[in-house]
């Protein structure tokens, strides 16, 4: 008489950890696409469905850091390839990967490569694949019009390949 048709909903410890897990996937996917957007850690949580506090502790237990340390982690990569790969300034790189200031970028940078972006540069550069013109990675990354980076193009001498002004 005192049983339910559907029944007590029963789940093991693993089933519970997939279930935490996949939620905090949910968040992650977020941090993983618009790492360069400044994020609403908030906005991130509810994402997984959870407060913000909760939200950093089952995050740090499940990927061993912080979601914000995550992030920062993510922007440092993101940098380390347009530093080896596009001619842009450090402070262009700064704002493409989503760091409001040159130095805590620096620092971040430094604290995670061993190197200041200047110097990891220096030591990168010239041992991969050609730089890319900046105007065509700014335009990749956000950070340029594509109307603007037409018009550059139609200035450009052809066969140059550069996005610059040749009076420059």
């Amino acid at each position: 008489m005192g049983h339910d048709s559907i029944g007590p909903m029963v789940t093991s410890p693993d089933e519970a950890r997939l279930a935490l897990l996949r939620r905090l996937r949910l968040a992650k996917d977020v941090m993983d696409r618009d790492w360069a957007e400044p994020l609403d850690l908030d906005a991130v949580a509810a994402h997984a469905g959870y407060s913000r506090y909760h939200f950093i502790r089952a995050f740090k237990g499940a990927y061993g850091s912080t979601p914000g340390q995550y992030l920062t982690r993510r922007r440092i990569e993101r940098a380390e390839e347009l530093l080896r790969s596009a001619n842009l300034s450090v402070t262009e790189i700064c704002s493409l990967v989503g760091f409001s200031s040159l130095g805590t970028f620096s620092t971040s940078f430094k604290k995670q490569t061993g190197l200041t972006p200047t110097a990891y540069r220096d030591l990168h550069v010239g041992r991969g694949a050609a730089v890319i013109p900046g105007c065509y990675a700014m335009l990749w990354y956000g950070g340029r019009d594509a109307r603007a980076l037409r018009a550059e193009e139609s200035e450009t001498p052809s066969g140059t390949g550069d996005c610059e002004d040749s009076n420059s």
